[in-house]
């Protein structure tokens, strides 16, 4: 898939939108009951790693849906989800690129003709929308997991705080990011 600026998004396949949706729903209702586990129970060696793959959840399966669901409420139509590396490879430091070039992302296609259909706004909320939900959820798990006292989550919290003010400069400043394509659609 063509990212626009000349780079190809490595994609390893495609899924329905129901069972796109059906997967992020099921990850974030994995994350809730991880929190919970994380916050219940009296052993650190269970609580750190639920707390952590809460976050991992709330950060991969939230993005996308939130772009298909952003959009839907603008009438903007979507044809299927696709599953491949970050379409924003060059909004991540060297090392960490390679690795989200490589992970399986959900990523969701937009039907051209509700795109021009749907006004400028309306575009530019539905390409906002995955960054912000995938930056700003997973900082509130981290927050919420902090103001109940579970091991580790202070440091993990702080972690969490300046990985979503990355995701939001990454995404800003590079051309393939969200909030840039989101810009362009205004006209900034």
């Amino acid at each position: 898939m063509n990212l626009g600026d000349g780079t190809k998004r490595k994609l390893f396949g495609r899924l329905s939108i129901a069972v796109g949706n059906s997967l992020q729903i099921a990850g974030i209702v994995a994350a809730y009951f991880a929190l919970i586990i994380s916050r219940s129970t009296d052993s650190t060696a269970v609580a750190v790693p639920s707390m952590l793959v809460a976050w991992l959840l709330l950060y991969f399966s939230s993005h996308a849906v939130a772009h298909w669901l952003v959009g839907r409420l603008v009438g903007i139509r979507f044809l299927f989800y696709t599953v491949g590396g970050t379409s924003n490879p060059e909004g991540w430091p060297l090392g960490v690129r390679w690795v989200f070039m490589h992970l399986p992302f959900l990523g969701v296609q937009t039907d051209k003709v509700s795109m021009q259909r749907t006004s400028p706004v309306g575009r530019a909320l539905m390409w906002s929308a995955g960054v912000t939900a995938s930056a700003i959820i997973p900082t509130f798990a981290a927050f919420y997991a902090w103001m109940s006292a579970v091991p580790w989550s202070g440091w993990f919290c702080i972690f969490a705080v300046g990985w979503a003010l990355g995701t939001f400069a990454s995404n800003w400043r590079s051309p393939t990011g969200d909030y840039s394509k989101a810009k362009r659609v205004l006209g900034c």
